[in-house]
């Protein structure tokens, strides 16, 4: 008969090595989301040499066809289909909802940039928990609403975060920043810029 303090011995190797046997799967899986970059999909731009006076914000709204979207654009709006709905995204003041449209967000004021010419641009973009962009900068600033999933912001300001149906406003022209997936499922979401045209649009960047 063997002896109870073998078979505690025995039965606690048993999990040890089945503990370090999940390690590798595990760290593969970390290594792999942090290899992986977020999916980015430019959906709208335009260039314009002119802003509304005053503080900006981007309004975000839905129509029930892209048409009407693309109809109420103005001179600073952006309409789009994603996700199987029509949005118009529109650069402006504050003002009430365009006729015919749920209103989903207005976003600001948005840090806005002195330039010779601007670049409006609407990126839909994600990934799966845990995957990140380089350190990077825009000439300009960027805002964003979250579809799902959760998204996560590092500046040297600190971490900002938001969950679906929420938006968070950008910083103010090359930021230093890192955008990444922080919650337990895919990160969906909307990203919108206003920044220098006669810039590259992207630089990357040291965080300090």
């Amino acid at each position: 008969m063997k002896h109870p303090l073998f078979k505690l011995r025995r039965a606690t190797l048993l999990a040890l090595v089945l503990t370090l046997s999940a390690i590798p799967g595990l760290m593969f899986s970390t290594a792999a989301a942090s290899a992986q970059q977020l999916t980015i999909k430019p959906v709208a731009e335009k260039k314009v040499k002119q802003l509304p006076a005053g503080p900006l914000f981007w309004t975000i709204e839905i129509f029930p066809l892209l048409a009407q979207a693309q109809a109420g654009a103005g001179a600073t709006g952006l309409a789009a289909e994603v996700s199987g709905k029509a949005w118009l995204f529109t650069l402006g003041p504050k003002g009430a909802p365009s006729a015919g449209a749920n209103r989903v967000a207005e976003i600001g004021p948005v840090p806005l940039v002195t330039a010779p010419e601007y670049l409006l641009r609407i990126n839909h973009a994600g990934g799966p928990p845990g995957v990140k962009t380089p350190v990077h900068t825009h000439p300009g600033s960027e805002a964003f609403y979250v579809l799902a999933g959760r998204l996560g912001q590092r500046t040297p300001h600190g971490v900002t975060y938001a969950d679906a149906s929420q938006s968070m406003n950008g910083h103010g022209p090359d930021t230093p920043m890192v955008v990444f997936s922080d919650g337990m499922t895919d990160l969906d979401q909307l990203v919108m810029f206003v920044v220098d045209a006669t810039k590259p649009f992207s630089s990357p960047a040291n965080m300090p």
